[in-house]
């Protein structure tokens, strides 16, 4: 059997399995009848079995046969995020922290108990958030390279939130949105969520192929292009200049909404002007504070046109009424004395330093990654699986992500997403040595 077909048939039964079509307890047939039907030798149908068995999908029982197995790998591995259980190193999610933090909010909460204007936080707030605070916004954007008005901005709870009221407010179920091959699996549930079909650009080694999304516009009615240009999450990518400007044409030409995703952008230094700046009229800029002051900190914000705050006004009022006015308050004085550019410098400099570090240790693997992020993506050999190193480290009490959570094509590469931000160096160091052992051991 042709080695590629044998993968795509374990690609196949795994897929199935991933979603449900296979469902737990599900008998497989025998491996006698695998060959038979698949055309495949008997020794070849054992070995996708036992491949299968080793990334913990399957199982085989004596004189009962092969069964699904539960999924062995936790949620986190998908796109929901569990409590991390005891003992487990998480290089899953990224909730990176700085020493000093919890005495930020104490003295935050204190001066905020001082405040002539704490009873007005009692009450339901403006749905956009109040004028005062949606200028603090504004002031932070311009650092950004973004120039907006305060009555362009709109304050959320926290960047997922932003992303659930723009695609409420900008399309409708069974639109079509543009998307690169890999990308957050947080718009991925959001999308779906709301019915709305992704249709994937192909992405390159510098960016999305924006020939392919001008080719896609070209046959089909795309609505709207979801965008992360400063800091592509999972790739790292920062997008040139002149790839800004090409995506801002094509979204010109075909009439698209463009989704702008800041939330990693405070991390990359002397990037091009974001989207937004080029083409104002037809972009939504989303982002917040968890990455860059605290994943606990649930304050977000768009920037919008004009002509598109009124409907994003009312998907706020429609999902949670107002923003949070304790946190909003907290956030935007944060942003007034200078506290959160100071964060901004510490974490760029935190993730820098663990990513010389990832450097060191993971040497000789064909790492992807921008030297100021807080991830890393990993691709791995031909003859390697994501699933079974992924489940190798969980038996090693390391945490990981497949490619899964985050591909919105058809394809899904066999490849790793490494979080660096949520452990202590120390622990980091001795979690990417265990990564570099199996992912070496598997291949």
């Amino acid at each position: 059997m042709p080695r590629s077909r044998y993968k795509s048939l374990v690609d196949t039964l795994a897929a199935d399995i991933h979603s449900g079509r296979l469902l737990p307890g599900t008998r497989l047939p025998t491996h006698r009848q695998l060959a038979v039907s698949e055309g495949l030798a008997l020794v070849t149908a054992s070995r996708v079995y036992a491949e299968l068995e080793a990334m913990g999908l399957v199982s085989g029982e004596t004189g009962r046969g092969t069964f699904v197995r539960e999924t062995s790998l936790p949620p986190s591995h998908g796109i929901d995020q569990p409590d991390v259980a005891a003992g487990i190193i998480d290089l899953n999610f990224n909730y990176p922290s700085l020493p000093g933090q919890g005495d930020l909010l104490r003295n935050a909460l204190r001066q905020l108990a001082l405040s002539g204007d704490l009873e007005s936080h009692l009450r339901y707030q403006p749905h956009a958030g109040r004028a005062h605070e949606r200028a603090s916004i504004a002031r932070h954007m311009r650092s950004r390279g973004l120039t907006v008005e305060a009555e362009q901005v709109l304050i959320v709870s926290g960047a997922q939130h932003g992303l659930a009221v723009t695609l409420m407010a900008l399309l409708r179920p069974g639109d079509v949105i543009a998307a690169d091959a890999l990308t957050y699996s947080g718009f991925k549930v959001l999308a779906e969520a709301l019915h709305l079909e992704i249709v994937a650009i192909p992405v390159t080694a510098q960016g999305p192929d924006l020939e392919a999304l001008e080719k896609l516009c070209r046959s089909r009615t795309v609505r709207a292009v979801y965008t992360m240009p400063t800091l592509h999450n999972p790739m790292g990518w920062v997008m040139a200049a002149g790839q800004r400007e090409q995506l801002v044409a094509i979204a010109r030409k075909h009439d698209l909404h463009i989704i702008e995703d800041g939330a990693y952008a405070f991390l990359a230094e002397n990037a091009p002007p974001p989207i937004a700046e080029l083409a104002p009229e037809r972009t939504v800029y989303v982002s917040g504070f968890s990455k860059n002051v605290a994943t606990g900190l649930r304050v977000g914000f768009i920037a919008a046109p004009t002509q598109r705050v009124a409907a994003l006004e009312r998907s706020i009022r429609a999902t949670t009424w107002n923003t949070p006015g304790v946190m909003t308050a907290i956030a935007c004085a944060w942003l007034d004395d200078g506290t959160v550019t100071r964060l901004e410098a510490q974490k760029r400099e935190d993730a820098q330093a663990r990513q010389k570090l990832a450097d060191e240790v993971l040497g000789g693997l064909p790492v992807i990654r921008h030297p100021s992020s807080y991830f890393l993506w990993l691709p791995l050999s031909e003859d390697a699986r994501a699933d079974q190193i992924a489940v190798a480290l969980m038996q090693e009490q390391i945490s990981v992500s497949t490619a899964e959570p985050f591909a919105v094509s058809v394809h899904v590469p066999h490849a790793l997403r490494l979080a660096l931000g949520s452990v202590d160096l120390d622990t980091l160091r001795h979690a990417l040595v265990k990564v570099k052992w199996v992912v070496e051991a598997h291949t």
